[in-house]
């Protein structure tokens, strides 16, 4: 498997190679064809300036002697072997041999060439002029013409191209040097910057097989160097874990909340069962011991029938439409507290309700607001002390409806009031007060709320609690 650091390392290797290989060829093919172009340039200029001087000379305005020795040191000027020929290709003087070289009298056989000559009046070519030169040469051939334009002769310039072969090799060799510090320099300079591209990684990869083993307190240390992509990874997995954590934690004190509470009951159960059968619990108090039993059982039923109830809540992700209807939150609530009525008179509570005199519609599923304001009532009255007040509200706000739900009793300390929504929170740890409460009244109301998309709320100062949730309002 290949690590970060050679994907990144190797791709980038190849491409620097492959682009100064690239450039390299390109740059040897461009010096070439400007060095040839340059000699054929430069033999061009002296063949016509050759060309003119032949032309005096067999036009008879130029002495021999004269002509050699002028033709001869134009040739060495410009560092340039020169060759005359009749118009028919007949070798007549060379630069190098003036007094008459072995190739003297000898004829170009090549009549394409010769045609070539005469018709474009210039020929340049590069190769092995056969029977004159060896070696391979850059070549350039003009008409020597008089002053009417006809051909006196031909004159063929010529330069070995090993001079610009060496300028080349030296060009390369400068350039593969320089190319070579360049991938030197570069290879180095990548090897760190993969080195530090993939150090994050590696640093993430070990956190999350930390958090992977049971570590829930890891977490990728985050570096004001790192890139916006590895520093946007780094917080993403740390929320992640974070979130993890504490689903985690919650999980925990679930299972140990739930063991908790179902011990009691089901440790009575048994008891009182296992009496009755070893007749420690004599057949007269038996029915006495069987309500106790009926009573813990109901409270088992609703245990589970709640905890089915936020479990379905939880599974549909949000109240679906179609289980929605418009209804009147007012004639709701009223229904609601009226079920009150005998806990309310049994404790002589003050009862402040407070609602509009016109209905206030609101859409949502009735029957789950109908169970929201039940919890909260139930919890109101509960913890409400004898001839204490109790309160229902109802209001509008913008397009919003307010339901608030008050009691008097014992102020909530501020640490306590963000986890009265948690799952088995009572703020009595040692439970040995409302046994009937399981501490899901409170985390199925907000569970509802939150399911419709709205808020919930508490807060409690001066000896007074107060709930408040809020629904659409509708026309």
């Amino acid at each position: 498997m290949k690590t970060t650091f050679g994907r990144i390392f190797v791709p980038v290797a190849i491409i620097l190679l492959a682009v100064l290989l690239l450039v390299g060829v390109c740059f040897r093919a461009a010096s070439r064809t400007y060095l040839e172009d340059q000699a054929l340039d430069q033999l061009s200029n002296d063949a016509h300036a050759m060309a003119d001087l032949a032309s005096i000379y067999l036009t008879g305005s130029l002495s021999n002697r004269e002509f050699v020795s002028n033709f001869t040191v134009a040739a060495q000027l410009s560092n340039t072997d020169a060759v005359l020929c009749s118009p028919n290709g007949v070798l007549l003087l060379c630069s190098d041999s003036p007094l008459g070289c072995v190739h003297q009298g000898s004829v170009i056989q090549d009549s394409e060439y010769l045609d070539r000559v005469l018709t474009q009046g210039i020929a340049r070519d590069t190769g092995v002029v056969k029977g004159l030169y060896e070696e391979t040469r850059f070549v350039v051939t003009v008409p020597v013409t008089d002053l009417f334009g006809s051909v006196l002769g031909l004159m063929m310039v010529s330069q070995p191209q090993e001079a610009t072969n060496a300028l080349l090799r030296q060009v390369s060799d400068i350039y593969l040097g320089i190319a070579a510090l360049m991938v030197l320099v570069s290879v180095i300079l990548t090897y760190f910057f993969a080195r530090r591209q993939s150090k994050p990684l590696q640093e993430l990869a070990k956190t999350a097989n930390a958090f992977g083993h049971g570590d829930l307190t890891a977490r990728v240390r985050l570096d004001g160097n790192y890139s916006q992509e590895i520093e946007e990874l780094a917080l993403a997995f740390n929320n992640m874990a974070s979130f993890l954590q504490k689903s985690e934690y919650q999980r925990q004190e679930f299972v140990a909340n739930v063991s908790h509470e179902l011990k009691t009951p089901m440790t009575t159960i048994s008891g009182y069962i296992d009496g009755m059968l070893d007749g420690t619990i004599p057949p007269q108090r038996q029915e006495r011991y069987m309500r106790i039993v009926s009573d813990e059982t109901k409270r088992l039923n609703r245990l589970v029938r709640s905890m089915l109830d936020i479990s379905r809540l939880q599974d549909q992700g949000g109240i679906p439409e179609e289980k929605k209807t418009r209804f009147d939150l007012e004639e709701c609530a009223g229904q609601v507290l009226i079920t009150f009525e005998q806990k309310i008179n049994d404790k002589d509570l003050n009862v402040d309700v407070q609602m509009p005199e016109h209905p206030l519609y609101t859409h949502a599923n009735q029957d789950y607001i109908t169970q929201v304001i039940y919890n909260l009532l139930d919890n109101a009255v509960k913890f409400c002390p004898e001839n204490g007040n109790l309160g229902l509200a109802l209001r509008e706000g913008g397009n919003k409806i307010y339901v608030s739900v008050s009691n008097d009793g014992e102020t909530i300390p501020p640490e306590e009031l963000p986890l009265v929504f948690d799952r088995f929170h009572k703020i009595d740890k040692s439970r040995s007060q409302n046994r009937d409460s399981w501490g899901l009244g409170l985390y199925i109301v907000k569970t509802i709320v939150c399911s419709h998309g709205e808020d919930i709320s508490v807060s409690s100062k001066d000896g007074k609690t107060e709930f408040t949730f809020t629904l659409p309002l509708v026309t």
